[in-house]
């Protein structure tokens, strides 16, 4: 396994985190981020939240990135 491999699991890592819907998915299971926002971010469960929002605020880079990859799998 190479390092391109492994970026590309960190890629489709970050686009499973992207379509997680709040109000669907997150929120009906204790995930939302209004639960940690009062000061317990600094828990498992906060941290996890956070990265899921960064990540969520990120689409468009993300984007980007994507497209970088299927370029750079269609060339080679």
């Amino acid at each position: 396994m190479g390092f391109w491999r492994l970026m590309e699991g960190f890629l489709l890592l970050a686009n499973a985190l992207a379509i997680l819907n709040e109000d669907r998915f997150l929120a009906p299971r204790g995930w939302s981020f209004s639960e940690v926002s009062g000061g317990r971010t600094k828990t498992l469960k906060g941290q996890l939240i956070g990265l899921i929002y960064a990540v969520q605020y990120l689409r468009l880079p993300l984007i980007a990135l994507n497209i970088i990859t299927i370029v750079v799998q269609l060339v080679w």
